[in-house]
């Protein structure tokens, strides 16, 4: 990798950790001159705005993100113990982020829900690909007779995440896991006693 592309690479991690604890709003970019090293007219120099540079740092926690997810789901094939899979994944993210500050989905839906319509854009699609990870996942279970066919995969995605990131948001408000952890395990309850098959 070029000198250029490192530095590049170094603004975005260090922009995605900023933008993922402080918002968009919240950090300035005397705080990503501060975290990166870099003036100004250093990081313009890979950027054309500071929106330009929050939407790759916005790419990059999500990355991180699914890498988790690939690496939980890997060799796992029953539909149910992909579910579980992505719970454990949230389970996980008070303790050990990818990105420091928590779920980047959530704390940019939660910012840009009314201010940054190109964010929002980008935590949208990003909750979709979730949300259609698990529609997926019981939309192939059903058949093969892993999860209920009463089942609806839509409705089990909007009721896995909000429950995992309501837990992640009283975790990060109140600076105890123990919130994340007791929505994690009312979801896999769930999953062993009203989605397995």
């Amino acid at each position: 990798m070029r000198s250029g592309e490192q530095t590049r690479e170094n603004i975005i991690r260090q922009a995605a950790a900023l933008f993922n604890q402080q918002g968009f709003a919240g950090a300035s970019m005397s705080d990503i001159m501060q975290a990166t090293g870099l003036q100004k007219g250093g990081i313009y120099r890979h950027f054309e705005s500071k929106e330009a540079l929050a939407l790759e740092a916005f790419d990059y926690a999500v990355a991180q993100m699914a890498a988790r997810f690939t690496e939980a789901l890997e060799g796992r094939e029953n539909a149910v113990d992909r579910l579980h899979a992505v719970v454990d994944v949230f389970a996980r993210l008070h303790d050990d982020p990818p990105v420091p500050g928590g779920c980047p989905m959530l704390n940019t839906a939660v910012e840009s829900d009314d201010g940054n319509p190109a964010l929002r854009g980008r935590a949208r699609a990003a909750m979709d690909g979730l949300r259609t990870l698990v529609r997926q996942t019981v939309r192939k279970g059903v058949p093969r007779g892993e999860v209920r066919a009463d089942v609806d995969g839509d409705e089990l995605g909007s009721l896995l995440i909000s429950t995992l990131e309501g837990g992640v948001a009283l975790s990060r408000l109140y600076g105890d896991g123990v919130h994340l952890q007791r929505a994690a395990d009312a979801m896999r309850r769930y999953l062993d006693e009203r989605v397995r098959a």
